[in-house]
């Protein structure tokens, strides 16, 4: 069965504002996650456990690469939202170009 090029569209864009959505939602429950270290007894609750289990698995691998500063100052989630803003911005060219290419 071959799809028609207009439904195939709807369905890039689709999964494209979607992705666009979900990720503002994802960067503002991370940056909620690191300033609940700053809030006594939060990260030990039920909603900062749920949130460390959906954020220390990414944040791992750039606290490998960049240390805490003096022990205090964790950079990896900024660098973290960096890396994560850049692979949108290059999903989003990648959905261009095909929806471009399809016209």
């Amino acid at each position: 069965m071959i799809l028609d090029n207009q439904l195939i569209i709807e369905v890039l864009y689709f999964i494209q504002r979607f992705i666009n959505t979900v990720f503002p939602i994802f960067t503002w429950g991370l940056i909620i996650y690191i300033f609940s270290s700053w809030v006594p007894g939060l990260r030990e609750s039920a909603f900062g456990q749920i949130l460390g289990k959906v954020y220390e698995p990414i944040l791992e691998p750039f606290r490998k690469l960049i240390p805490p500063i003096g022990g205090m100052l964790d950079l990896s989630p900024i660098i973290a939202i960096i890396v994560l803003r850049l692979f949108l911005s290059g999903l989003n060219a990648i959905f261009n170009a095909i929806i471009t290419a399809m016209y």
